[in-house]
C-alpha cells in the first residue's frame, strides 16, 4: 500500500506531513479498565485545565484550524475531529467507550491536541493518497450522518474518499473483527521530523501492548 500527499496540499503547506502507522495482527476488544480509567482521568483533567481557556487558542488545534480553513472549509462549522473532542470535553460529555482501538484513537488525539484516524486495511483497496475533496466526495460518517467532503482534506482509495481529520466515513470504521489496521496522524506542519518519528515510536509501542500484533510506522511528507 502506498500513501501519497497531493501536490494541491504541498502547495498550500509545503511542511505538511502525515504520521503513519500499519499494524498487522493484533486484536480489538473491549477496552481493559486500565485504558477505561486513564481515559476518564485524562478527560476530567482536560476538564479543569481548560476551564477558563479557549480550545481554538492551543496551538496544535490553532494550526489546523488554519489548513481546514485556507482549504476551503469554515474551522467553526466543519471543526477538526480533535477540537470536536476538546469541545465535549469542556461541556463535561465525557466520552463513552466504544472498543479498544477507538478508545485508544481518542486518547492520543486528546493527548497530542491533533486528529488521529484508525482504519481497517482489510476494508480499503489499492493505494491512498491524501488530497483536497471536490463536491463529488461523500460518504456515510461514523456518526450515521451523510457528508459531503468538498473542499475538506481526504484520505481516499482506489474506492473513493473514506477518511478525514474532520470526520471518518462508516465504510473503513475499525471493529472488534479487525486484523489489520492503519493508523493515519494529522501532525502539525510545524512539527520536525525527527520530533514526529519519536511521537510515531511512542503510540506504536502503546497500540502494541494493548493489541499485540506488529507495527510499522513512517512520516510521509
Amino acid at each position: 500500500m502506498e500513501i501519497t500527499i497531493s501536490n494541491e496540499i504541498k502547495q498550500h503547506f509545503p511542511q505538511f506531513k502525515l504520521g503513519v502507522i500499519e499494524y498487522t495482527g493484533i486484536s480489538v476488544s473491549e477496552s481493559p479498565q486500565m485504558l477505561k480509567g486513564r481515559m476518564r482521568l485524562f478527560q476530567e483533567s482536560i476538564f479543569f485545565e481548560m476551564e477558563d481557556k479557549k480550545v481554538q487558542d492551543l496551538k496544535p488545534i490553532s494550526e489546523w484550524r488554519t489548513i481546514f480553513k485556507t482549504l476551503g472549509a469554515d474551522p467553526n462549522r466543519y471543526r477538526p475531529s480533535s477540537e470536536a473532542l476538546y469541545r465535549r470535553i469542556q461541556k463535561q460529555q465525557y466520552l463513552a467507550p466504544i472498543h479498544s482501538a477507538a478508545d485508544l484513537n481518542n486518547f492520543f488525539s486528546l493527548q497530542h491536541q491533533i486528529p488521529f484516524g484508525i482504519y481497517d486495511v482489510d476494508k480499503l483497496t489499492g493505494n491512498i493518497q491524501i488530497g483536497i475533496g471536490k463536491e463529488t466526495d461523500a460518504y456515510m460518517a461514523i456518526n450515521g450522518r451523510d457528508v459531503n467532503m468538498n473542499g475538506k482534506l481526504i484520505s481516499s482509495d482506489d474506492s473513493g474518499a473514506f477518511g478525514s481529520p474532520y470526520v471518518d466515513s462508516l465504510r473503513s470504521a475499525v471493529t472488534e473483527a479487525t486484523k489489520n489496521a492503519l493508523h493515519l496522524i494529522y501532525l502539525q506542519p510545524s512539527m520536525d521530523k525527527e520530533s514526529a518519528q519519536q511521537m510515531l515510536s511512542s503510540l506504536t509501542n502503546m497500540f502494541i501492548q494493548i493489541h499485540g500484533g506488529e507495527g510499522n510506522y513512517a512520516v510521509i511528507g
